[in-house]
């Protein structure tokens, strides 16, 4: 399936003319990777158009995307608590004016102080480049004219609301310099496809206290002179560009790396 974005596209309306039938997103997903489910990250881009629901990014999961360490913090034992910022909602509030540089690591808006339009249009981060989307067709043509072909794969992160005391079991590099899509904390549906330089994608396998289980799209940033200095400071006490800094990845979002056949085991 080594197709354009555009390729694949028209092919797939041409389809539909013939039957007469209305294509929607999920068919646009099945067309392209039929064997494939769709992630549970993206399911908010079927809702019906115009169709809102309440913020993304609720109270209880705040944690999973403010859990901030470094590099050497991930090996088989590692005990880890989530929200070690401890108070990331409060200091995005602190905010005076739209920042640059926030999008490439957490991004939980502030309604009272930048729209969905400012965020969108807003200038990226060192080495990001930015793309909102608010259809999952838009997301795939996206992603396939990102990486110039189809054989790549969604990643995302299995978290439990209700936890937030983990162990290491494995660690799992799936890819460099992937390109993630998070909801955005607005009622509208619209996900923000970025990419980073310098980066490396993880999945990292969790148990909890009561023996369940979890997986955490992890993403560990090499050039970090884009990131937010307050929230890098609170959580791990240094400065932009300085020391590599790694993140988790909350369960609205996924991280899209080529589709190799087998994943490799990784230890860092």
């Amino acid at each position: 399936m080594e197709f354009s974005h555009i390729t694949v596209l028209a092919l797939f309306c041409l389809a539909f003319v013939r039957t007469g039938a209305i294509p929607s997103g999920e068919d646009y997903w099945k067309y392209v990777w039929p064997n494939t489910p769709l992630p549970e990250a993206f399911s908010d881009l079927l809702l019906p158009y115009g169709k809102t629901n309440s913020l993304p990014i609720r109270v209880e999961e705040l944690n999973q995307y403010s859990t901030l360490f470094f590099p050497h913090d991930l090996y088989p034992g590692k005990k880890i608590v989530l929200g070690n910022t401890q108070s990331v909602a409060n200091m995005v509030r602190q905010f005076t004016e739209p920042r640059q540089g926030v999008t490439d690591s957490i991004w939980l808006e502030n309604k009272e102080r930048q729209s969905l339009d400012d965020f969108c249009n807003s200038p990226t981060a060192i080495g990001e480049h930015k793309h909102c989307v608010s259809s999952l067709e838009s997301m795939i043509d996206h992603v396939i004219s990102h990486f110039r072909t189809s054989k790549i794969k969604a990643i995302s992160s299995t978290f439990d609301k209700n936890e937030n005391q983990y162990v290491v079991e494995e660690v799992k590099k799936v890819g460099e310099n992937a390109v993630m899509c998070h909801r955005l904390n607005f009622k509208k549906v619209v996900f923000n496809c970025h990419q980073v330089r310098e980066t490396t994608a993880y999945v990292v396998s969790l148990a909890a206290p009561d023996g369940s289980k979890a997986k955490a799209l992890t993403v560990c940033h090499h050039d970090t002179r884009g990131m937010n200095p307050e929230l890098l400071y609170e959580a791990l006490k240094v400065s932009p560009g300085t020391v590599s800094v790694c993140h988790f990845i909350g369960n609205k979002a996924a991280a899209w790396v080529p589709n190799y056949s087998v994943d490799r085991p990784c230890v860092i």
